[in-house]
């Protein structure tokens, strides 16, 4: 399904509200904030790919320590670039979305904080989630001691086959005792 750089076709625009949380004019906006990244050659392409350096700029994400990770989940790229359609584009929108369940923004942010992909959160992906929330600069690292302790506290309080792991569903069990995280959980155009 491509898209036209100065119009979306009602059709078109229908079936995106069908597939995402997003109202008709949130489609637009978003649609409009897409076509202004695009460089202007890419403008008259059919499904143009926005690069993640041009998402990255957008104030919504500029600051997110997640940003690259983001884009990187959300892409359809077969480069793994984090490159964008603008499907891939509504879909991130959809799901950082007020409308969006709580199920999809925790399996968003699940596979966000998988930094391997391999579908559980171990020892690394926690210590890289950690380092992005606090910073990862001397004066905001822990030590190895504190982070190995708040390592085993979330293990201790997320692992419930105790595998060593967080996997998806004990990812979910743990943010339903945690209402504040599906409204912190959002991008608003």
């Amino acid at each position: 399904m491509g898209t036209s750089a100065s119009q979306l076709p009602k059709d078109l625009l229908s079936e995106y509200q069908e597939l995402t949380f997003l109202t008709k004019q949130e489609i637009l906006l978003a649609h409009k904030r897409f076509t202004e990244l695009l460089a202007k050659d890419d403008r008259s392409c059919s499904n143009p790919r926005l690069p993640m350096s041009r998402i990255l700029t957008l104030p919504e994400l500029k600051s997110n320590p997640f940003k690259e990770r983001i884009c990187l989940v959300f892409s359809t790229s077969d480069n793994k670039d984090g490159s964008l359609t603008f499907e891939d584009f509504l879909d991130l929108l959809s799901a950082f979305s007020d409308s969006a369940t709580s199920d999809i923004k925790s399996h968003y942010a699940f596979r966000i904080f998988d930094f391997d992909d391999d579908g559980t959160l171990d020892r690394k992906d926690l210590e890289r989630l950690v380092n992005c929330l606090t910073g990862d600069t001397d004066e905001t690292r822990l030590t190895s001691d504190e982070m190995k302790q708040l390592i085993n506290n979330i293990l201790e309080e997320s692992d419930i086959d105790k595998d060593g792991t967080v996997n998806l569903s004990e990812f979910q069990h743990v943010i339903s005792r945690s209402p504040d995280f599906v409204s912190s959980f959002k991008i608003v155009l």
